[in-house]
């Protein structure tokens, strides 16, 4: 499916968020993830359906001092 992750469009297998962060390679505990501009829960990761050209950012934490 086609999904618009951080600004570029791309072509997906993954139906859920888990899984499209799988498929990035993304380190899923250390990220934010919003879908259509709502926030989605980290415990909702592996439930959250994907649909044809949604909207996906990913935020990477990072620390400092």
């Amino acid at each position: 499916m086609r999904l618009m992750v951080n600004g570029d469009w791309i072509q997906s297998r993954a139906e859920t968020v888990s899984a499209l962060l799988e498929e990035l390679g993304v380190n899923a505990p250390a990220v934010a993830v919003e879908v259509n501009l709502a926030i989605v829960k980290k415990k909702d990761f592996g439930t959250f359906a994907l649909k044809e050209e949604d909207r996906v950012e990913i935020v990477n934490f990072v620390g400092g001092g």
